[in-house]
Formats: structure tokens, sequence, C-alpha cells
């Protein structure tokens, strides 16, 4: 089995979402509840993740470059739809094209059956380098097409220069070791691009960013030391594609995602090859039939 089991998964049931659709499509319902990372209650969930309201991070406000106020994010431009924590031999790229990959087999799925038509993905997948490669991926999806006069659809179909200028993470310590807090500070938003090595993948239903942790000392030194205390952590993560025109203003939030009391030893082992295609990566069922098969 390669996800350990916690005694306390009784607090990780599936919580009500405050303000869910009924009409969330079957698809984007799947890959929120059938991860091996669960989705948990947004203030008691341990060892998994939540979507917190927009409201929690500080984005650039209507009046920004008059007054350089920041206000509330407000709701997000798309829907969380999952997060994988991986561990592999080697390194794992482009994580949307794989035929093995839970959340765009999902997708796939429902369009063979004529619906989602529209439907699409964005992922950030964070590499840790190590003796063993550890990946926090998060995924976001939508049913509606994204507008083409967007910020958004600027970023995704703009070319690496313009996407390394706009893609910006923003981040918060909610819960954890004043240590931990003091680290993270001076990530409470930054152009990642600019620190780190970001490479970009674009498909015919998805956009995924890669993030290279260990590209940048002084990053790799605050993600061990998120290691060493992440049982005991609460962190927000949001994405912004940053505004830079008086037009772009104010600034939306991609999507959000809380990750809480995470045990790193708790990863889903991806195979380098995805031969057993069977096993979709991360995904709890897989997770728990590893040796069923």
């Amino acid at each position: 089995m390669n996800q350990t089991q916690s005694p306390s998964d009784d607090n990780n049931t599936k919580p009500t979402r405050t303000g869910e659709k009924s009409t969330e499509p079957e698809w984007i319902t799947e890959t929120t509840n059938g991860g091996s990372t669960r989705h948990v209650d947004l203030h008691t969930g341990i060892n998994g993740w939540a979507s917190p309201p927009g409201d929690v991070f500080s984005v650039r406000s209507a009046d920004y470059f008059t007054n350089k106020q920041k206000c509330p994010g407000g709701d997000y431009l798309l829907s969380a739809a999952g997060v994988d924590w991986l561990k592999s031999s080697t390194k794992l790229d482009n994580i949307l094209a794989r035929p093995d990959n839970r959340v765009s087999h999902a997708l796939r799925k429902a369009q063979s059956l004529g619906r989602s038509q529209n439907g699409f993905i964005f992922a950030v997948n964070f590499h840790i380098p190590g003796k063993e490669h550890h990946h926090s991926v998060h995924y976001f999806a939508t049913e509606e097409p994204i507008p083409s006069d967007s910020l958004l659809k600027r970023f995704i179909d703009g070319d690496d220069s313009f996407r390394n200028e706009r893609f910006k993470i923003v981040s918060q310590v909610v819960k954890g070791p004043w240590i931990v807090k003091a680290a993270a500070g001076q990530f409470g938003a930054f152009l990642a691009a600019k620190t780190v090595k970001c490479t970009y993948h674009k498909g015919p239903n998805y956009f995924e960013i890669d993030v290279d942790t260990g590209s940048w000392p002084i990053l790799a030194a605050l993600v061990r030391l998120l290691f060493e205390y992440s049982r005991y952590l609460t962190v927000d993560i949001g994405y912004v594609v940053e505004a830079q025109e008086e037009d772009e203003l104010p600034e939306r939030l991609i999507g959000g995602i809380r990750l809480c009391h995470m045990e790193v030893s708790s990863a889903f082992v991806v195979d380098p090859q995805p031969l057993k295609l069977y096993r979709m990566m991360g995904s709890a069922e897989a997770s728990h039939d590893d040796n069923t098969h």
C-alpha cells in the first residue's frame, strides 16, 4: 500500500462546501473527492486539502496604481478540483499529459460521453527534488470557456516571457510554529519565475505550470523546513496573473488551496512510466488497492 492511513481519518470525511452548486459536473466532483490526498474540512481537516474563501488572500485593488491599496481576493476564476501529493524516483513533468493522470482522465471520459466539451484544467505542479522526488500538484477546473479578452486567457495563450512576468503566488501560514511563519513571510506574494524555474505546458483542454522549488537555494531551504514541520502546518496558497496595467485591475485569483497538516509519508508512489493504466496516478482507489493486483 502506497498511502499511509492515518488514525485521524474521521477528520477526513468530505465536508459540505459552502455555496456548492448541485450542478457541479460529475467529473469535477470525481476529481475533488477521488484523490488519495483527501478533501477535508477547512478548519479541522488533517492530512488533506480544502479550498479557503478567496478573501483570505489580498490582491491588487481597482485603485492599486493610485494608492497601492490591496483588497480581499473575492471569488475564484476556477473551481478547486483536487490535490495530489506524489513521490517518484524521477522528476514528473507535464503531469496532465500522462495517460494515468486521474484529473485529465476524468475530463477525457466525460468528453467521450459527449459532456463537458468546454471543460478545462489548470494545474500547478510543485517539484521538490531530493533522493526521492516529491510533487504537490494543485488542480483547478471550469466548465465555462475562459473569456477571450481576460488576463487569464492572455496568460494561457501568451509566450513564456509574458508568463514569467505575470505568474504570481500568494501564500500564508495559517497555523504553525513561529519559525516557519517567519521564514515563509518573504514569500507572501512573489512572481514565481523571478526566483525559480517555471516550465509551462499547454494542451487542448489544459494548462500546467511546473515549478522547480530546488532551482533557488533560499526556497529549497524553506521547503525543507516545511517538510520538517508539515504535520503541524496549515498553509494557504493562491494563484494570480499579476495586473500591471490600469485596465487589468482589480486582480482576480485563479484559485486557492489550503494544505492541512500534511504527512510527508502519505505521498502516492508513481511509476516513472505509466505502464499500469488501471492504476490512476493519485487516486484513492488505486492507493487502497495496490496490494490486490
